[in-house]
């Protein structure tokens, strides 16, 4: 039986642990560290393995790997290499993105960095987001156009397979009932008109005549009327200072002038009025960005396509071997991207990852790159 002098300092103990971490989280609470920082709470300042861990996700960031959104990728994270993986991808104003991984029931930490490129040579990347401690996915809208990089890296020793996963979804709902973006958005933006004396400020969508046409966003009608080109229109506003779309060509308006609506509330109905008399009926849409004027709507409308579940990892091999006489390595998984590199018979690589028919791979040299899986044999 303990004693009551082992009991104290037990009790004492408990206390203070329990008073440690209490301070830790309201001192996070203020000083929101990162994910990362969290994480480097385990490890002594000079310790080899998370240094090493740390300079592995630092040179991932010179990568030059490039894809797009709808994007899969399954592997295991092998320990022994300190896995990183990052992409460099256009990201789209007016598209909801997600960035996940999934784990096994081991779930180690993967931490998900996002970082906007910038022109500036010295710092090529500015941290535009992570992904909270202990969360597996990352939620982000752009504010604008431009290329970004994605940085999963999992934590030190992890040996689960996972699947990196990144998806998209248009940031409006469709502006026009009962048909899709694939096959109704017909004319688009930046088309010329009248003999190229000016560009199309919006896309055309096409349905019958009288089809509904819904609120895309929830806000309030802020002008209607039958006026010039747009005929009979509609204008809704997101917020005070949000973005201003533009519904024209209808057959008849059914919102009304400061009316909130909610999204998919009717606010007319297709038409062909004003500039569009000799045109099928359709509804011109737009959105107008505050201070900026007219912007692409499409990213804001078009379907993404679904991705297909890549193989398990339980096919997965670590190394691979190459048995042509030459092999390829490609900024993307695309025979059509650029090649970064080449690899000749023999080449061993190690593996990280496979996206349909190829590879992700680092060379002996620390390279990664995509290869077709055809140039390759496991070893």
């Amino acid at each position: 039986m303990l004693n009551n002098q082992k009991i104290y300092f037990i009790i004492i103990g408990l206390l203070l642990f329990a008073s440690c971490n209490k301070l830790t989280k309201a001192t996070d609470f203020i000083t929101q560290p990162t994910a990362r920082e969290v994480y480097a709470r385990n490890f002594e300042s000079d310790s080899l393995p998370y240094i090493f861990w740390n300079m592995a996700f630092k040179e991932t960031l010179g990568d030059s790997l490039h894809v797009t959104s709808p994007y899969q990728e399954t592997g295991i994270f092998n320990p022994k290499m300190n896995p990183v993986y990052g992409y460099e991808l256009n990201l789209e104003r007016g598209r909801k993105y997600d960035f996940s991984v999934l784990t096994d029931t081991l779930h180690p930490l993967v931490f998900i960095d996002l970082y906007e490129r910038t022109s500036d040579s010295i710092s090529p990347f500015k941290l535009e987001k992570q992904a909270a401690y202990e969360n597996s996915t990352l939620n982000f809208s752009p504010k604008k156009s431009a290329v970004y990089k994605v940085v999963f890296q999992p934590q030190l020793n992890a040996a689960s397979s996972f699947r990196i996963t990144i998806s998209s979804e248009p940031g409006y709902s469709f502006p026009v009932a009962g048909v899709s973006s694939k096959k109704a958005i017909q004319s688009f933006w930046g088309a010329p008109r009248d003999g190229g004396k000016r560009n199309h400020e919006g896309v055309d969508i096409f349905a019958s005549r009288g089809t509904p046409v819904l609120a895309s966003i929830d806000g309030y009608v802020s002008r209607t009327g039958n006026r010039g080109l747009g005929g009979k229109q509609v204008w809704l506003r997101d917020g005070l200072f949000g973005n201003s779309l533009y519904y024209a060509h209808l057959d008849s308006i059914i919102a009304t002038n400061g009316q909130r609506v909610k999204i998919g509330d009717t606010l007319g109905l297709v038409g062909n009025t004003g500039n569009a008399r000799t045109t099928p009926p359709h509804l011109h849409f737009g959105v107008y960005s505050h201070g900026s004027g007219a912007i692409n709507p499409l990213p804001f409308l078009k379907e993404e396509p679904q991705l297909v579940a890549d193989q398990e990892a339980s096919e997965f091999y670590n190394s691979y071997l190459v048995k042509s006489v030459r092999a390829n390595l490609r900024s993307s998984a695309s025979a059509k991207s650029e090649q970064i590199g080449s690899l000749t018979r023999m080449d061993t690589v190690n593996l990280l990852g496979k996206t349909a028919d190829w590879l992700h791979i680092e060379t002996s040299g620390a390279k990664r790159a995509f290869v077709h899986k055809s140039l390759m044999t496991p070893l």
